[in-house]
């Protein structure tokens, strides 16, 4: 049992582990321990090249087959333009809470549970454990898939499959997570996740140009409507949400300096304003180019010289290297702070917590993605489970919950239709992902080589 200080700070006790209790009468006991990590370090600035690196990393190759395709023209632009506003907006009613209580809430789940207690804590957790789990465990798929685009460039043989590239891709990862200490530490990495994102955005983009001005008209009918089109559809939401949201904002936020909140919201809008633009132009242009036919991964679909096609993959791979370190530094952080890894990154102590437990924690997430490498459909139902109701349903709950007292009834009926909405939504993209999954069971095995 944690001894108990003398003294307090605002409604909090603090524990002679330094551990924060809450103490407030309207809120259950929840222990905050304090961060391994480094906070209150970084500019708005850089801090909104680590969100654009989210939107804009490889998984925006998929983005003209995954939400154009089954959305068309007008559902697939007026989709992505609605799923911006909306996602800027529920991120900054969570960005305004960072300081909620007179205190920083550097961890979701901490935010969460000094609201709603010890349950919604580990709730919240829970659900964004998952939620950043598949969001890695996608990205190293897409490694994967980049090595084996660039393979299939030079032989076509197939003696290489994807688990092989997928293995190769986690053995990068690990690497690079040893190298890097925390989130501020990316730094640099930065600067040459925005040069890969240029990259194979610039290329996309150009040889799409190119082949739809070379091609005849395209077919951009969107499927006859059915029930396996409705669920398709439902699943397209879905990924239009998921394009824009990390699942992880305060932890984010923990690294920016004073003033937290108004230094966020500068990040927030980079991110939603210019941020925004290269996944616009790659996706339209993509559909454009290629219309119903367009592949899950764009440079599939594109022609041009092998050298050209060979950089864009080389750069995927290696910018998917970097936006996995930002959406598992939220284990990072639990795992070093558990630990009490503090101090030098080089030091002897360190440096091998980093390679054990960085590189188990990988090591899993590797096996999952070369043993089930056509995981978009489990990860739409993740999404469902766990991406609508941290971002949506949690954010407008928590903001209603926080400013009882200072909303308006429109404004406290404004945030419980978008409970209501998004819940919801989230059942339904459950449903369509468990549909989904159903129909394509009798064609998955472990092990593909997609």
């Amino acid at each position: 049992m944690i001894e108990l200080m003398e003294g307090r700070e605002g409604n909090n006790v603090v524990g002679s582990s330094g551990r924060v209790i809450s103490d407030d009468h309207d809120h259950l006991a929840v222990e905050i321990p304090e961060t391994a990590h480094q906070i209150s370090h970084d500019s708005w600035f850089q801090v909104g090249f680590v969100l654009t690196t989210g939107i804009n990393s490889a998984y925006v190759l998929g983005y003209s087959g995954t939400v154009m395709v089954p959305l068309g023209w007008i559902g697939g632009v007026v989709g992505l333009i609605l799923a911006t506003a909306i996602s800027l907006y529920a991120n900054s009613l969570v960005a305004k809470l960072h300081e909620f209580g007179g205190k920083r809430h550097i961890r979701y789940r901490d935010l969460a549970g000094y609201i709603y207690g010890k349950r919604a804590y580990s709730l919240t957790w829970g659900l964004q454990y998952v939620n950043l789990f598949m969001i890695n465990v996608g990205y190293i798929i897409l490694a994967g898939s980049a090595l084996k685009a660039i393979y299939v460039l030079f032989r076509d043989d197939n003696d290489m499959k994807l688990p092989y590239f997928i293995v190769i891709s986690g053995v990068a990862c690990v690497l690079f997570a040893i190298a890097v200490p925390h989130l501020s530490a990316l730094r640099i990495w930065l600067a040459f996740s925005t040069f890969f994102t240029l990259v194979y955005i610039v290329v996309g983009f150009a040889l799409s140009l190119k082949d739809g001005i070379e091609a005849p008209p395209r077919d951009y009918d969107i499927p006859e409507s059915n029930v396996g089109s409705v669920f398709t559809t439902i699943g397209a939401a879905a990924n239009l949400v998921f394009a824009f949201n990390t699942g992880m904002l305060p932890e984010i936020q923990a690294t920016v300096k004073q003033p937290v909140v108004k230094n966020m919201m500068k990040a927030l809008y980079f991110q939603f304003t210019i941020g925004v633009l290269p996944m616009y132009a790659i996706t339209f242009a993509g559909y454009w180019a290629y219309g119903s036919s367009t592949s899950a991964y764009l440079l599939n679909n594109v022609n041009g010289p092998i050298w050209v096609k060979t950089f864009a993959n080389v750069s995927a791979f290696l910018q998917t290297i970097i936006a996995l370190h930002i959406f598992a530094s939220p284990m990072y952080e639990y795992l070093d702070t558990k630990y009490g890894i503090k101090g030098s990154a080089l030091a002897l102590k360190n440096l091998a917590f980093r390679i054990t437990v960085r590189g188990g924690y990988l090591a899993l997430i590797t096996f999952v993605s070369a043993l089930l490498p056509f995981l978009g459909d489990f990860m739409s139902l993740t999404g469902a489970v766990s991406t609508f109701p941290l971002t949506f349903i949690l954010a407008n709950h928590m903001y209603l919950v926080a400013k009882k007292n200072k909303l308006t009834t429109i404004q406290k009926a404004w945030h419980w239709l978008n409970v209501v909405f998004f819940g919801c939504m989230s059942v339904a993209a459950a449903i369509s992902a468990l549909r989904l999954i159903a129909d394509h069971s009798s064609t998955y095995h472990v092990f593909a080589d997609l």
